[in-house]
């Protein structure tokens, strides 16, 4: 990438997709910054650049099968919401290239992609509230995709592969969703049923599953915390991937291998680096792949992480994590930055952060507030912190904020606030609310003219926003924005 980059102000490269045969490589560059990239084909065998060149995609593509068939993605010139897909033929002017689908939604986005098992090759439309699956067999990239079950407000789903089944990650009539399994012959929604392995749950957030051959692995969150489910197929016992620390963050890893007997997981805390395990589902076995390493006689002994639920205003408990240098006097001495996001349903995770360390080293307790808007305790999380009733989403930030200074881990002098995009949002609006809780905040990328923006439908994205703010030409959700939007209420 380095060397494509040179004499370039700006670089991206995505789109790196090896063909099944693995001889040829995709890769897709951009230079301008506009999301606009331009696909490549490298022969891995003579090193040479093929004649084939796809230009102003999104990046995002698969291999058929043949390894001379790839499917793309396309996005609007205007609004750049990814919203058609097209095949290509290797030798063909990519002029010519099929349109297979397109999205007429303005509200909802496609990609394209495979199943783990390499089978099928999935087109993927998707909004805040709905999502609708196409397939087609990898091996006859000229036939017809069909679709899994038609859109439905509400319903949103995702899909795996094995053994003749599609394994099927769902929220219908689940909020914290489920595990459901169809025939592949008969995927339709009135062919789903429900996984025992994985039922409707009130207590328990399905995150995601990785479906092997064999196994299926289950991310879960429990009481805020990622947890890892291992489910042999074969009736073997299943078991979890335990960890010891109060605040951490676990993944799945990158598994290439559909057929194998090992799964390559990773962790992370606020005091422990990225660190990749690999463990054996026969055994449970754990072997230590690697661990990036930290500069600078690091050790994490000299840091320690801790685990507090902080109490809202309106009765609910908030976590939040954080680390410090080990040893910290609890008497409002100590200078703090506190940092949240708080929408989409996206979950801040206790992920270790090289560049913390430098606060650390510096007497600083470093905390994260998982407030609501993000999914850390389940869908209701998320559901309590969007359109009306997204003031949580400020309110659990403040009282997060009063709570470290009740404790004494810092004070209004010494605390300070981060937050970025919609968590720059967030920070408009605190700084609006309670100014006087913090000695400073750093807002990046501050989504802060919040009217202004959802009523001009042609900037990009706003229409599939108003699932998550509200539509600004419903006086309801005018008048709830504007109590909040922080351009508006500077005083």
């Amino acid at each position: 990438v380095n060397q494509v980059a040179e004499g370039h102000d700006f670089t991206s490269v995505r789109g790196v997709q090896v063909s099944p045969e693995t001889r040829l490589m995709t890769w897709a560059l951009d230079t301008v910054g506009r999301r606009k990239y331009t696909v490549f084909i490298k022969d891995l065998e003579t090193g040479e650049a093929m004649s084939d060149v796809i230009p102003e995609v999104t990046g995002n593509l698969v291999w058929a099968n043949d390894n001379r068939t790839i499917f793309y993605s396309k996005q609007d010139p205007e609004t750049l919401r990814s919203y058609q897909i097209y095949r290509h033929q290797l030798g063909t002017d990519p002029a010519e290239d099929v349109l297979i689908f397109e999205e007429a939604d303005p509200t909802y986005s496609v990609y394209v992609s495979k199943t783990r098992s390499d089978r099928f090759i999935l087109i993927q439309s998707s909004q805040t509230l709905a999502t609708e699956v196409h397939f087609l067999d990898a091996d006859r990239p000229d036939g017809e995709f069909q679709v899994i079950a038609p859109r439905e407000r509400g319903v949103e789903y995702r899909v795996s592969e094995v053994a003749d089944r599609f394994v099927i990650r769902t929220n219908l009539g689940a909020p914290n969703f489920r595990l459901m399994i169809a025939p592949v012959k008969y995927p339709g929604r009135e062919y789903w049923r429900e996984m025992e392995v994985a039922p409707a749950r009130d207590d328990v957030f399905l995150q995601g599953v990785s479906v092997f051959r064999d196994f299926m692995v289950l991310t879960e969150r429990d009481c805020g915390l990622r947890r890892l489910r291992l489910i042999p197929g074969n009736k073997g016992e299943e078991f979890e991937v335990r960890f010891d620390e109060p605040a951490y963050v676990t993944w799945v890893g990158q598994n290439y291998e559909f057929d194998t007997g090992v799964l390559r997981y990773g962790y992370s805390s606020l005091n422990t680096p990225e660190t990749i395990y690999e463990i054996d589902l026969a055994t449970q076995e754990r072997t230590l792949l690697k661990q990036e390493q930290v500069l600078g006689g690091f050790d994490s002994a000299n840091y320690t992480v801790e685990r507090l639920m902080a109490p809202a205003r309106d009765g609910i408990e908030v976590p939040i994590s954080l680390v410090y240098p080990t040893g910290i006097e609890r008497d409002g001495s100590n200078p703090t930055l506190l940092y949240a996001y708080g929408s989409y349903g996206s979950s801040m995770e206790a992920w270790f952060r090289p560049d913390v360390v430098s606060l650390l080293d510096r007497g600083f307790v470093f905390a994260i507030a998982h407030i609501r808007g993000g999914q850390e305790m389940g869908r209701w999380w998320y559901e309590d912190g969007k359109l009306l009733k997204k003031k949580n989403t400020f309110t659990d930030f403040i009282d997060c904020g009063q709570y470290l200074v009740d404790q004494g881990y810092t004070s209004p002098g010494r605390l300070f606030a981060r937050g970025g995009s919609a968590g720059g949002l967030l920070m408009g609006a605190v700084s609006n609310m309670a100014p006087e809780l913090f000695a400073g905040i750093i807002a990046n990328m501050p989504w802060v003219d919040v009217v202004t923006t959802m009523l001009d439908d042609d900037i990009p994205l706003t229409t599939g926003e108003f699932d998550e703010w509200g539509d600004p030409k419903q006086r309801e959700y005018y008048d709830y924005m504007l109590s909040y939007s922080p351009y508006d209420r500077v005083e």
